[in-house]
């Protein structure tokens, strides 16, 4: 496959490419040497080189009667698409969702390891709602993804302003940290004493993410309007039977 045919997979074919051969061939030079190099109308070349400004590929100089046209460097080719990937992986999990509720089934994503376990703990940012429902097993985080990463997913959520409601099991804590904080965006409770929530699980949206221990170690996000609305339902009972810590004792 040739360039021509390469670039026009990107959108940059027939006319377009003509006009952008011709001005990285001429260089710097006007409207009309590149009309004339590409063997195109010079209204042509207008409309195409305004296209191709908008790709980033030509600069276009108005010097009062005559407008210079130059070609540039075709690497920011490469960093548009770098660009897109980005962005699309950023809107992959609101556009997977309403491919899924248009649908009417759920979806399940399985993550192994402990870039899985980062990735599902990075997807409960992205609630709309600004509301998180939360179990965390302390002794579990610990391991995996370890409290290091639980930190700055702490910092991210709060700069994010999502606000969170966890319940924790006191036979689960290692540690006598991330209390009840208005300015943290968290609101805490434990467990009975019976109950004891050896996982952790995140509740956001439509979603409901998984954490595994690190004997297991993997990640799970389920999304389904019926799934994640029992699990609310679930949570807000045990919600109801918890206590705030400074209620022990």
């Amino acid at each position: 496959m040739d360039v021509e045919d390469q670039l026009a997979r990107l959108g940059i074919s027939g006319n377009l490419f003509k006009v952008y051969r011709a001005a990285i061939e001429l260089g710097e030079a006007p409207v009309s040497e590149v009309a004339t190099r590409a063997g195109l109308p010079r209204t042509t070349v207008y409309d195409a080189v305004t296209r191709l400004q908008e790709h980033g590929l030509i600069a276009l100089d108005d010097r009062g009667s005559r407008c210079f046209v130059t070609a540039l460097d075709p690497s920011v080719l490469l960093e548009q698409a770098q660009a897109r990937r980005q962005m699309l992986e950023n809107m992959m999990p609101q556009l997977r969702s309403l491919y899924n509720q248009a649908k009417g089934k759920p979806n399940i994503r399985f993550y192994e390891g402990a870039e899985g376990v980062r990735t599902v703990l990075r997807d409960s940012l992205s609630a709309e709602s600004k509301q998180l429902r939360a179990i965390f097993s302390m002794s579990e985080l610990e391991d995996a993804p370890g409290l290091d990463e639980i930190d700055v997913y702490r910092a991210e959520r709060i700069a994010l302003g999502i606000h969170m409601k966890v319940v924790r099991s006191r036979s689960r804590d290692t540690a006598d940290i991330w209390p009840s904080s208005v300015d943290e965006l968290r609101e805490l409770r434990f467990a009975p004493e019976h109950m004891t929530l050896s996982m952790t699980a995140l509740i956001y949206d439509h979603r409901v993410a998984l954490v595994s221990s690190r004997r297991e170690n993997y990640g799970l996000i389920i999304e389904s309007e019926e799934f994640a609305a029992l699990q609310r339902t679930l949570f807000d009972a045990i919600w109801s039977l918890s206590h705030p810590p400074e209620a022990e004792g």
